[in-house]
């Protein structure tokens, strides 16, 4: 029996793969619509799960067990309210407040910058023998806060909380600083210009991560956060990043809340005037906005598969008013209503499977062609992706093409049989 079925699918099936080869033309314009969908649903799966990868490793780069703590709500994609734009801003009390009153922080560490502008922290002017870095990025930070960004020293070493107190000109700067100024030489102990002010380089970083070959924290100079807090007196925007005890992120989460609304005199009917974000939240946040992304696309190959669907049936239909004769004379010799509906599905079927394994192909060399002329917009084909993309075209073409094989198969092979 199950012998029998085999060898039926295995007739029909190639059947269906004659009639595509004699016919190869007019199979390709059937199934533009198929391939085209099938391509764009690919090249852009591939897109935004490289994008969600890339985003993943940077945000985990920062620390899976570190909360960020800003006046504001890191990463929330709206337009600041009135009381947004007039908060207070955090301030190196309210850090020390949770280091010493949260019992679930293992430590906490301060950022100073100045007034961060609309598209982020503003860039200052690194000199050294001459050679100028227009956007650098200057930042005064607390002694602990290497093991908060889980950043790696390349060279020398960090400075120290004695040379923070006793406001020490020294930085450590980051690998882009490095390879700008000391590519060919030991940058240890040699005096840069930072905005008029001379720092000795005490150590380098290594090469941070990249979302969208943004590169900026390579290009970060930091320098001790009094240090800073000396150089810059009006600077008063402070940004608190948290480290957690291992396995307590939301206790250390509740009580980092508790501290700054009392601090802050947050009424209890009242929302947080600060934000806390962590990397778990940045991931989220951001596979919302790709959700919708996504979904959009979907929609637009859908149309396309829609009308590749459409035209698949009309081309079936004039296919079974082309070989009604044909039709005719299988059933006179034997040929089951079922085996002639399983003949022009499997032809419908294999229509569309082949424009969706070509359109994956060409999605994947999109892909490719993506990763290496535009290296800062990672793309990545996920496995799912073309099981997805393969079955969907497969079933457009049992769905559209039910109908005509359903037509195919009624037909009454006496009157079949003397069709002209």
């Amino acid at each position: 029996m199950i012998q029998a079925y085999r060898h039926h699918v295995r007739e029909n099936l190639l059947l269906a793969l004659d009639t595509l080869r004699r016919h190869k033309f007019r199979s390709f314009l059937t199934v533009l619509g198929v391939f085209i969908g099938t391509t764009t649903v690919i090249a852009v799966t591939s897109i935004i799960a490289g994008l969600d990868k890339q985003l993943v490793d940077v945000a985990e780069q920062f620390g899976t067990r570190t909360l960020w703590v800003y006046k504001l709500q890191l990463g929330a994609p709206h337009a600041l309210t009135r009381d947004e734009r007039l908060r207070k801003p955090l301030s190196y009390e309210d850090a020390m407040a949770i280091k010493d009153e949260s019992p679930s922080t293992e430590t906490v560490s301060v950022e100073l910058f100045r007034e961060m502008g609309d598209f982020g922290l503003p860039p200052v002017t690194a000199r050294y023998k001459g050679q100028d870095m227009v956007d650098a990025l200057f930042v005064g930070v607390t002694a602990d806060h290497l093991r908060l960004i889980n950043a790696t020293l390349g060279e020398g070493r960090f400075f120290t909380d004695a040379e923070d107190l006793h406001r020490r000109d020294v930085a450590v700067v980051g690998d882009g600083v490095r390879k700008r100024f000391f590519e060919h030489a030991d940058p240890i102990g040699k005096t840069i210009l930072v905005d008029g002010h001379n720092l000795e380089i005490v150590g380098t970083l290594t090469k941070f991560k990249s979302f969208l070959g943004d590169d900026q924290n390579d290009k970060a100079i930091l320098a001790p956060y009094h240090t800073f807090k000396k150089t810059y007196p009006e600077a008063k925007d402070n940004f608190i990043c948290v480290l957690a005890e291992p396995g307590k992120m939301d206790e250390a989460k509740d009580e980092v809340t508790a501290v700054l609304r009392r601090r802050r005199h947050v009424k209890p009917s009242e929302p947080d005037n600060f934000g806390i974000s962590s990397a778990e939240s940045v991931i989220s946040q951001f596979r919302q906005v790709i959700a919708t992304v996504g979904l959009v696309m979907v929609v637009i190959s859908s149309i396309g598969l829609l009308v590749g669907g459409i035209g698949v049936m009309n081309i079936m239909l004039v296919s079974v008013t082309e070989r009604t004769r044909e039709i005719g004379v299988r059933k006179a010799i034997g040929a089951r209503r079922s085996d002639i509906k399983w003949q022009f599905l499997l032809e419908a079927m294999t229509l569309t499977a082949s424009g969706g394994l070509i359109g994956i192909l060409v999605g994947w060399l999109l892909s490719g062609a993506i990763r290496t002329f535009v290296p800062s917009l990672p793309s990545h084909v996920p496995l799912w992706s073309v099981i997805a993309g393969f079955t969907v075209a497969t079933s457009v073409g049992l769905f559209f093409g039910l109908w005509p094989a359903m037509k195919a198969a009624r037909l009454d092979p006496i009157a079949a049989l003397r069709c002209e």
